[in-house]
């Protein structure tokens, strides 16, 4: 067990953290959300030992070991693959190295001898004598080729480390499991495992993570970093999200009895207590939503922005034609051959094992830069708005946020005042002065709520999304995925959410260097679709 006790940080005056006290318990895995800025990575610092907290104390079980996800690519440089992984076990690896040292002596003594043994005895004890195939074996899981294990992690690619980084933190059976952002720069079949492997974890685990699909797959308790303090509900995810926005409903309608309210959370619980025992976490969720009483379902004091597009007009029956589209870059192909046609009511997903070439094919359609070979022609009805990945271009000045914004009012668009801009703003959160707040200070997250808000305002009918959750917030990316849900127009996007690509798509293409794949389905189904796994095979190989 790890228990929080009367934890309070500040950074002069900005307090984080203000008298917290919380326990986690072995067999829960623990999600840790919040806005952006509340203090999740820190609190995991804290936990760690890396941060110290003016004030509490953080206490765990005697002789239990805790492992965390390190996020320095460069801090084991100069070791191989497979020692990196196994130094996540400080503890075994010290002794090895110990015991090592003493065999290597010259000098070697009976009372050598005698600790040597003690050390062999050690490290039989914490598994070290399988060490090294236990740690070959979760790299081999993790992608990550038996080639690569002898080579030195300064020579290996960036989304490599990433993995290694990751074995080294599940390495040994911790019994304290700390992961910050685990699903960063994996793939969906790598996540895939990974949400397999802690559904299964009997030790304690927290996590935080944005991918709202991989909280709802491995977490059976959700901790809420909010207003300095840190709480902690059953459920997963999608269970605090809703019942917290039940709870709002029901603590609005006054005149609703009490008696009612109470059986409509009764049965709420009922209804995803049932549907745990579908999910990977089944029985550990199970037990928890059962024992759960409708006194602990409680509103959220979260901000969920407003997105929501008004097109101007429909779209017509011409929406976009593409014709034999290409492009490669430094000689190798990105994508060749892309070939489609799309029709009223259709939100695709474009995907492709490099990202690199999603956003060169949104480039291409969006005017930006030329294929080398094809073409492509808009239907004289689109109005559309495009959320680049990146939006560097869009900040380089230091306007504030209302004569920002104030550039890309559509020209039809009359009696532009204060108030007409702030209500585009205030629906991204921005209130009150922070509409003066200059754009060469804003954060990540800032940044894109601004593009969302220049793309409402532009009334489009056609939407392109390149990546658009990143730097957002769970709340952000919430309410974005519900504005896809219900735009009345056509989305065009590619994400790295699995919720949001699962939910808002209804059609996949999948581009590749030898031609592409276009299928009408949902992602997920796209993802066990056998006929679909054969064309990828012979399309990247």
């Amino acid at each position: 067990m790890i228990s929080v006790n009367n934890v309070t940080l500040a950074y002069g005056k900005r307090v984080l953290f203000d008298e917290v006290n919380i326990g986690f318990t072995k067999g829960n895995c623990y999600g840790v959300i919040g806005a952006n800025g509340a203090g999740k990575s820190t609190f995991i610092k804290i936990l760690n030992g890396e941060i110290e907290p003016n004030k509490g104390t953080v206490d765990v079980t005697p002789g239990e070991r805790i492992a965390t996800l390190r996020q320095d690519q460069f801090e084991f440089d100069e070791v191989t693959v497979l020692q990196a992984v196994m130094m996540g076990h400080k503890k075994m690896w010290d002794i090895m190295i110990a015991k090592d040292a003493l065999y290597m002596k010259e000098d070697f003594t009976e009372a050598d001898g005698m600790k040597a043994g003690e050390l062999e005895h050690e490290f039989g004890e914490m598994g070290g004598y399988t060490a090294e195939s236990d740690a070959a074996q979760f790299l081999n899981e993790l992608g990550v080729k038996e080639e690569m294990h002898s080579v030195l992690m300064k020579d290996i690619a960036a989304n490599l480390k990433v993995r290694v980084l990751l074995a080294q933190a599940l390495f040994g059976n911790p019994d304290i499991l700390l992961l910050d952002e685990p699903t960063n720069n994996l793939d969906v079949e790598t996540i895939s495992w990974l949400e397999n492997f802690l559904a299964d974890y009997q030790n304690i685990v927290l996590v935080v993570s944005h991918d709202r699909h991989f909280l709802d797959a491995v977490c059976t308790h959700v901790a809420d970093v909010d207003k300095k303090k840190i709480k902690i509900y059953t459920g997963n995810y999608t269970f605090w999200y809703e019942s917290s926005q039940l709870a709002s409903r029901q603590a609005s309608d006054k005149n609703r009895k009490m008696e009612d309210k109470k059986k409509d959370l009764l049965e709420f619980i009922a209804r995803f207590s049932a549907n745990a025992s579908k999910s990977k976490q089944a029985t550990s969720r199970k037990k928890a939503l059962d024992k759960l009483v409708f006194e602990d379902i409680t509103p959220s004091n979260r901000k969920y922005p407003g997105i929501i597009f008004k097109p101007e007009r429909e779209v017509g029956n011409q929406i976009l034609n593409v014709e034999k589209l290409s492009k490669s870059l430094d000689g190798k192909p990105l994508f060749s051959n892309v070939n489609f046609d799309i029709v009223k009511g259709q939100k695709i997903a474009f995907l492709s094992k490099n990202p690199l070439a999603v956003t060169t094919f949104f480039e291409i359609i969006t005017g930006r830069i030329l294929p080398d070979h094809g073409k492509y022609e808009w239907g004289t009805t689109i109005t559309s708005a495009y959320l680049p990945n990146d939006n560097t271009e869009f900040f380089t000045g230091s306007l504030n946020l209302m004569d920002w914004l104030r550039q890309f009012v559509p020209p039809y668009v009359k009696d532009v005042d204060e108030d007409f801009l702030r209500g585009f703003l205030g629906k991204m959160l921005f209130s009150g002065d922070e509409i003066l707040k200059k754009t060469n200070v804003l954060s990540g997250g800032e940044k894109v709520r601004c593009m969302v808000s220049k793309m409402m305002l532009q009334n489009p009918n056609l939407v392109i999304l390149d990546e658009p959750t990143n730097h957002l917030d769970l709340e952000s990316i919430t309410a974005f995925n519900d504005g896809m849900l219900n735009f009345p127009g056509v989305v065009l996007l590619t994400t790295h959410d699995h919720q949001f690509m699962n939910t808002v798509a209804n059609r996949i293409i999948e581009i590749t260097p030898k031609g592409m794949i276009d299928r009408l389905m949902t992602y997920d189904e796209y993802l066990v679709d056998e006929r679909v796994k054969t064309l990828k095979e012979e399309l990247y190989s």
